[in-house]
């Protein structure tokens, strides 16, 4: 077994970086790309506010209840958590603990897992391509649009990403050394990524499994051992937690959002699972079940499915500039490995990335439920490896004739997608995509031309800005631009796509979600007249408001000063100050106030939590101070499921207690029922 596990490679390893001069400018220019990374993505981080409030009230949740931090709770008192397992907020609440609730305490920890990406990046490709291919990649890693995005968010996808490269560095170690060790890691980084995104992180685990059952040093039968063992890694780095909270009593804990039985297993099988493959999502936006789609038109809000999928207006700008040259340069890499020793692991890394592009590309791109475009940064670490890698091959062969033209294809795939995403918004940066055509050209034909050392290096570096370019005015637009709600996407608006901050459809005729507070300007709210109507959510709402001041399912609640003190009066008598219907709308409230308030119905509005009986318990008893009226979807009171225990804890409430208007928000105070 021994002589197997250290059995020699036939192909030659890299060379080590020189101890000179040169390997002191790699690790400079490492340096200069962290330090970089690091400044772009904290940068005028707080411009984002509270980002996806739905996960900024959990994680001021957490930050005052160690239960409600291990459940991923939306409120302190713990009567629902958010729709996903809680690791990604983890880091998030544990910052709010040490310096205080704001939003550069909370999304802090989020840029910094963006520069450990990058860094994890680079140590993956540099261990087997050398310093040139690691830089390159970990840059286009930095510089993809919707990464620069989610690095600075609070959505659960910034540790999705880091526990993915995790996985895959652990998975290149058993390849080079075959150790049991490195499976059972691989599997365990497996494990805490379903902890943070559940099931979205099984994308890669093919990729992964068929990395090691081509390349793993040892006999195909210990080859197959050590997977199972990765297996058992994952399920107990998930499972441990997955474990507990099920056997945690019902009445103890808080509701699992998402689901409509209190269970994670049905959470992560339906919801978060197979519902968003097939469509039968049930408690899904808008309150559809049974495979029904939210109807907008055209191809529905999340796009077309189909092979062209990630092509599509709502989803190109944030990731598809490089995938036409990635995947070129994946085939050149595997043609270029091919006849090598089964162990080689250059062509390791390039099965790993190749694998966790097509497959993770294919299932987003068929995937007939809800699909964000934010959810397209899972790509990014495949296409920004693949490029590094394969643009290093492809020039150290450039002497061979159809390495060139396989180059050039990519160059000029590069660019013509380039051309055809800035095209979809010709106010942005009107000039660039004609420096990107006809720089893209030019690039085209000087990589066709064998030409010397130096005037090659000049034709590669032409080649990269082409293909950067416009992934970088996009990134930029993303650094510069407030995000908030709960799609957020990069760039500016396009037709037929999402406008800046990720709240419109930008031209798309349909209209859109609007933007928060008074920002419709801002938000790219353009022919608002159907769909989702524009949502001003400022102090009394303005025309076209969908909810107002007390917020919606897709953007939170907003209350004034008097109305947030009004809620904190004696807020601390009681176990919630407010409930109301959807964890948008509670989270505004909660946010304002750092007290606890009950969306009822969780996310969307529908979940049954808690049920009227429930609710009656506790108004009865005096644990809800005030029920906090709006304009919800999903179950709630405008276009929502008249048979929902929101609809019927809504009906309940108006019948038997009066409202009062502060600042256009309707409230009910729950301790003084009607005398009638």
């Amino acid at each position: 077994m021994t002589a197997t596990l250290t059995e020699p490679r036939l192909s030659p390893p890299p060379a080590e970086p020189p101890a000179n001069g040169s390997g002191r400018r790699e690790y400079l220019a490492l340096a200069a790309l962290l330090v970089g990374t690091a400044v772009a993505y904290i940068w005028n981080l707080a411009a984002n506010g509270w980002a996806n409030s739905f996960y900024a009230a959990a994680v001021q949740a957490g930050s005052v209840s160690w239960k409600a931090m291990f459940f991923g709770s939306s409120d302190a008192a713990n009567s629902i958590t958010v729709d996903k397992t809680p690791l990604s907020l983890w880091p998030m609440e544990i910052s709010v603990r040490l310096f205080g609730l704001h939003a550069w305490s909370m999304l802090l920890p989020q840029a910094l897992l963006g520069v450990a990406s990058v860094a994890l990046l680079w140590a993956i490709v540099r261990r087997d391509f050398g310093a040139s291919a690691g830089l390159l990649a970990g840059l286009v890693l930095a510089l993809t649009p919707i990464a620069a995005v989610m690095f600075r968010f609070n959505n659960p996808d910034a540790m999705l990403v880091f526990l993915m490269l995790a996985a895959a560095w652990a998975m290149t170690r058993a390849v080079a050394d075959g150790r049991w060790r490195w499976l059972l890691l691989t599997g365990a980084f497996i494990g805490l990524g379903f902890l943070a995104k559940q099931l979205q992180v099984l994308l890669v685990v093919p990729a992964l499994a068929l990395t090691y059952l081509i390349a793993g040093p040892p006999k195909l039968g210990t080859r197959i051992a050590q997977l199972f063992g990765a297996l058992a890694g994952m399920v107990v780095g998930a499972g441990w937690w997955v474990l507990l909270a099920e056997l945690w009593p019902a009445s103890d804990r808080p509701y699992f959002g998402g689901s409509q039985h209190n269970s994670i297993i049905e959470l992560t099988l339906g919801y978060n699972g197979l519902g968003r493959l097939n469509g039968d999502e049930t408690g899904s936006v808008g309150g559809f079940g049974g495979g029904e789609q939210m109807p907008t038109g055209g191809g529905g809000m999340w796009g077309t499915p189909g092979i062209g999928r990630l092509f599509q207006p709502q989803q190109a700008g944030q990731i598809a500039w490089l995938i036409p040259a990635a995947l070129v340069l994946l085939v050149v890499g595997l043609v270029l490995r091919g006849k090598l020793t089964r162990t080689d692991p250059r062509r390791a890394t390039l099965i790993l990335f190749g694998g966790w592009l097509l497959g993770t590309g294919l299932v987003f791109s068929f995937m007939k439920g809800i699909f964000h475009p934010y959810y397209t940064v899972a790509l990014a670490p495949a296409v920004a490896a693949l490029v590094g890698v394969g643009s290093v091959l492809a020039w150290q062969h450039r002497d061979t004739l159809w390495v060139r033209l396989t180059t050039a294809l990519a160059v000029g795939l590069t660019t013509a997608t380039s051309w055809i995403i800035l095209s979809r918004s010709t106010s942005f940066v009107p000039w660039l995509r004609w420096v990107v055509l006809v720089g893209g050209i030019v690039a085209t034909l000087l990589v066709l031309i064998r030409l010397p050392r130096k005037a090659g290096l000049v034709a590669a570096a032409a080649a990269v800005l082409v293909g950067l370019a416009g992934p970088i005015a996009y990134t930029v637009n993303g650094l510069t631009t407030a995000h908030q709600g709960p799609m957020p996407s990069a760039g500016p608006m396009t037709r037929g796509g999402w406008g800046p901050g990720g709240h419109g459809f930008g031209d798309r005729p349909a209209g859109g979600f609007g933007g928060p507070g008074g920002q419709r300007g801002a938000a790219g709210n353009h022919g608002d007249t159907a769909g989702f109507p524009g949502n001003t959510a400022g102090k009394g709402g303005g025309p076209g408001d969908f909810g107002g001041g007390a917020g919606n399912m897709m953007m939170a609640s907003t209350p004034s000063d008097k109305v947030t003190a009004l809620l904190k009066a004696d807020g601390s008598d009681y176990t919630w100050v407010a409930a109301t219907v959807s964890s948008n709308s509670a989270a505004g409230f909660q946010l304002a106030t750092q007290l606890p308030v009950m969306p009822v119905g969780g996310f969307n509005g529908s979940d049954p939590s808690p049920t009227l009986a429930q609710f009656q318990e506790y108004v009865q008893v005096g644990r809800i101070h005030y029920f906090i009226s709006g304009s919800q979807m999903g179950g709630g009171e405008r276009g929502g499921n008249s048979n929902s225990q929101s609809s019927q804890i809504t009906a309940w409430v108006k019948e038997h207690f009066d409202s009062q208007e502060v600042d256009g928000i309707t409230l009910y105070d729950l301790t003084a029922p009607k005398t009638t």
